[in-house]
């Protein structure tokens, strides 16, 4: 086998572009022929004609739990190199001396969000924020500090969620103006649920890419979020909203949904950290049912402390979810590791470097610098990367399609016009490729087990490119061959239920944060989030060009 992900090149669509497509694609006999050229150009056709031996598998399932990892030769300080963001222990801090309360960090944060909505360049980090309900949380805090139990170290801390789960006093509306007047969820999602009993406050819905059908985050209804290192530039999708509100530090944690990539890749492109945890690790119940078999939900954050701290209180057993249950105990490490030493890190050289020139030149640094501290690094192979690919593709769009179609078959017309093209797209998938697809997933879940038993983790970059520049219109644009290269990393996770993490390795020569990606076996959260502690220690970080924290670090 070889390597076999090709880059697609394609004409780029503007707003008016596109508007015409969807205009062609609807009519009764041009309309057929148009959307299966463009099946065809994304390799969808190809798919069954691959033979496949293999039974399908219809949700990920994993054979070996990681082994245990050798001793933590930890650091003795919290060191992280160059700028330094706001963490949850700064918050922590500030409360246990009296230098702020709760109250005053929400009053400031409602402060920070409203100058970041003003002037030509709105960062439109939320989608829906209630006054109300957070300083009654913050209160709340307040007074649990001033009787001397607070809960935990997030009691107080701002929490954004992204608007794909549910959060209490909020309708969920997954970035659309067609469910703006769906019924407030009257309970949080497990994953909100268990942040809010760890005392965090919970500060609203946060901006994504409608309905999660994208990867820039661009978003017509609700303006597209803006990246906090050059607002002209993307956040990355779908969980753009979180990280904005991250990359911009208006808070250190926020919980996004990843089916593809939705967390990984803000978390590249907006200079954070974002882990997607192994298969129904965090329950999913409460989320949107937008793509059940590729679905996670996980924390982006400033650090990857703040990430491993989050995980650990939303990680865990709900038995409204059966995936999250039989998982092995989640465990994570307080300090940032010294040295690797121990860890053998994989890496598929031909994937590795299908990137940009400086992608891969910020990644390769990053990955020499952990070979120089103890890491051993041995050369794997992924065959059929190609075909994973389109199975993804198949499995997340059909899903989407049915779960969303009973609701909005009446008021298709209200999606943006970029949501139409694709969900036009979805709805020609078959039932045949949707099983074929499915065993597709065992078959490149058998070939990452095979890769696994010679290493701990696979190392690639976190994305092929780095943020891409908004159009100049504020305006929806296609751009297959950008949105494949974006993705190239990010979707096989996703697939065979893998963990995998985001965490920065550098920026470009524009300053655009550039992200390495680590996939590992099935539940070694501890592992991705010691590699990414170990990144905190040696990459320089910046400080963004919009800056909005509540609070100093």
């Amino acid at each position: 086998m070889t390597y076999d992900l090709k880059s697609i090149h394609l004409p780029v669509l503007g707003p008016g572009g596109l508007r015409a497509l969807n205009a062609l694609a609807g009519t009764p006999g041009l309309g057929p022929l148009i959307i299966n050229r463009l099946r065809r150009d994304v390799g969808l056709a190809a798919l069954t004609r691959t033979p496949i031996d293999e039974p399908p598998t219809y949700t990920p399932v994993l054979p070996d739990i990681a082994p245990p990892l050798p001793a933590l030769d930890a650091r003795d300080d919290d060191a992280r190199a160059g700028f330094r963001y706001p963490t949850v222990a700064d918050y922590h801090a500030a409360f246990r001396r009296g230098a702020l309360t709760p109250l005053d960090v929400a009053s400031r944060f409602l402060a920070q969000w409203e100058e970041s909505e003003c002037g030509p360049r709105p960062l439109c980090a939320f989608i829906a924020m209630r006054r109300d309900d957070i300083i009654a949380q913050a209160t709340a805090s307040t007074e649990r500090w001033k009787a001397g139990h607070p809960i935990s170290v997030f009691d107080g801390v701002p929490v954004a969620a992204k608007d794909e789960i549910d959060q209490a006093g909020y309708p969920t509306t997954i970035g659309t103006k067609i469910l703006k007047d769906a019924a407030p969820a009257v309970r949080d999602c497990t994953a909100v649920a268990r942040m809010r009993s760890a005392g965090a406050v919970m500060v609203g819905k946060a901006n994504m890419h409608e309905i999660g059908i994208g990867v820039t985050g661009y978003n017509q209804h609700h303006g597209s979020a803006r990246n906090p290192y050059n607002d002209v530039h993307h956040t990355g999708g779908s969980s753009s909203g979180p990280g904005c509100v991250v990359g911009a530090a208006l808070a250190p944690v926020a919980i996004g949904a990843d089916g593809g990539g939705s967390i990984r890749l803000p978390a590249s492109f907006c200079g954070v950290v974002g882990l997607k945890p192994t298969y129904g690790r965090i329950s999913e119940r409460g989320a949107a049912p937008l793509c059940w078999s590729l679905a996670y939900l996980g924390p982006l954050a400033s650090s990857a402390r703040d990430a491993a701290l989050a995980y650990e209180v939303m990680a865990g057993a709900d038995v409204e979810d059966p995936h999250s249950l039989g998982h092995p105990t989640a465990d994570i490490d307080t300090l940032a590791p010294r040295s690797l030493n121990g860890v053998t890190l994989g890496v598929y050289w031909p994937w590795f470097r299908h990137a940009q020139p400086e992608v891969v030149a910020t990644c390769e640094r990053l990955l020499e610098q952990m070979r120089a501290k103890g890491a051993t690094v041995v050369e794997v192979e992924i065959p059929e990367l190609e075909l994973a690919r389109v199975a993804q593709l198949i499995i997340i769009t059909s899903e989407m399609s049915t779960g969303l179609w009973p609701h909005v078959r009446d008021r298709f017309g209200e999606f943006g016009i970029e949501t139409q093209l694709n969900l036009t797209l979805a709805r020609r998938s078959t039932a045949v490729e949707y099983v074929h697809a499915q065993r597709v997933r065992t078959r490149i879940t058998a070939h990452f087990e095979r890769a696994f038993a010679r290493c701990d983790a696979i190392i690639t970059p976190a994305s092929g490119n780095t943020a891409p520049r908004m159009h100049s219109t504020g305006g929806a644009v296609s751009d297959i061959g950008r949105t494949m290269e974006t993705m190239r990393f990010a979707f096989v996770s996703n697939v065979t239920g893998h963990p995998a993490i985001s965490f920065p390795a550098g920026y470009d020569a524009h300053g655009l944060p550039i992200g390495m990606q680590a996939i590992g076996k099935g539940w070694s959260e501890r592992l991705l989030l010691r590699l990414a502690a170990f990144a905190d220690t040696v990459v320089e970080r910046r400080k963004p060009q919009r800056y909005c924290a509540p609070i100093e670090a």
